[in-house]
């Protein structure tokens, strides 16, 4: 049994099947709905049922409110099909043609960048090439239907690797796994590009970048690809830690502020250890932010790292003139076990 959907405004239609989410659906046939963890915890996915009735899944509230579903509102990477359904989603122009896409990658150098952060270089097999869009992500499919999200830390003209930059989690099975026993040559299984966390070329508004942790990685791809476009909007960059020894690439960033007049780079410590000799910024990075930009109302904010931090970034912002649509997020929430249709293509391998 399948159902069809309609989907305005854009009058796109395609067809599902019975417990396939309709996020999973329109990325099959191709058309680029909105989406970030998949998970049913950032609201990304939102859209509208105007017809038919769905299933909701599993989602937490402040991703979706109860008014919210009342007024017809459903997360799409939850929502499955008990009817043929008209929707409402603006779909996202600038991903379209872009593949997902399952392929095997091997695993061509492993880098220490800090006591718990490793840089991983993927190869694509030789007749294969990944399209994506600096910041988006990537997922890791392992054995039992498990899978683990990265975002991608270079930018697409620099695409001969898949650059990760992977914390290790303390009881976190797959991220030990990495920075302890992976191994160069090591093949992994890989499905993307995913998400919808990349630059808006079509802006002139300044950008602040948010980084927490390992956020900095897919906001790394972000910059090389806006400094390769040679744009001239302003770019300030807050990446927040605790310690020194957490920013892993420290000198990368103030090189960047050297070479690029518009670029600014401002790193807050929150717990600096003594032997630092720390003389920047202390506390917190929405913090520091709104000190230095009380007025956000002409700005582009992007965010990434823990949803804690970016929860409070965009908090912050919109307190101070952030216009809504004007954010851009990727919360490293965890991923789900891999859908039945996922696990189908891995068969293939």
């Amino acid at each position: 049994m399948s159902f069809n959907v309609l989907v305005k405004p854009s009058g796109h239609a395609f067809s599902m099947e019975v417990g396939e989410t309709v996020l999973d659906a329109a990325l099959r046939h191709g058309y680029a709905f909105p989406y970030g963890c998949r998970n049913g915890s950032c609201g990304t996915c939102k859209g509208i049922v105007l017809e038919g009735r769905v299933d909701y899944g599993v989602f937490e509230h402040k991703a979706l409110s109860a008014a919210e579903i009342a007024a017809g509102r459903a997360l799409f990477c939850q929502a499955t099909p008990l009817a043929d359904l008209t929707v409402e989603v603006q779909e996202v122009s600038s991903v379209k043609g872009i593949v997902v896409k399952i392929l095997p990658a091997r695993v061509v150098k492993i880098e220490q960048l800090a006591h718990d952060v490793a840089r991983v270089y993927l190869k694509l097999p030789g007749n294969e090439r990944l399209q994506f869009l600096a910041g988006q992500y990537m997922d890791i499919l392992l054995p039992g239907g498990r899978r683990r999200s990265f975002s991608i830390a270079n930018a697409p003209h620099d695409d001969e690797f898949i650059e990760l930059h992977i914390r290790q989690i303390e009881g976190g099975r797959f991220t030990g796994e990495i920075i302890s026993n992976l191994k160069e040559k090591a093949i992994l299984r890989l499905q993307g590009p995913l998400g919808n966390f990349y630059l808006r070329e079509d802006s002139d508004r300044p950008i602040i970048f948010a980084a927490g942790g390992t956020g900095f990685g897919p906001i790394k791809g972000i910059i090389e690809h806006a400094f390769a476009l040679r744009t001239s909007r302003p770019m300030h960059l807050y990446w927040g830690a605790r310690a020194r020894s957490d920013l892993y690439l420290h000198t990368l960033a103030l090189s960047w502020a050297e070479k690029y007049t518009h670029f600014t780079y401002t790193a807050v410590l929150s717990q600096p250890m003594k032997e630092d000799r720390w003389q920047g910024r202390c506390g917190y990075v929405p913090e520091a932010i709104v000190h230095d930009f009380p007025d956000l109302s002409g700005y582009d904010l992007y965010a990434s790292g823990p949803p804690v931090m970016v929860e409070a970034v965009h908090r912050a912002g919109i307190e101070h003139g952030l216009k809504p649509e004007n954010f851009y997020a990727d919360p490293f929430e965890f991923a789900k076990d891999i859908p039945v249709a996922v696990k189908q293509e891995l068969e293939k391998f």
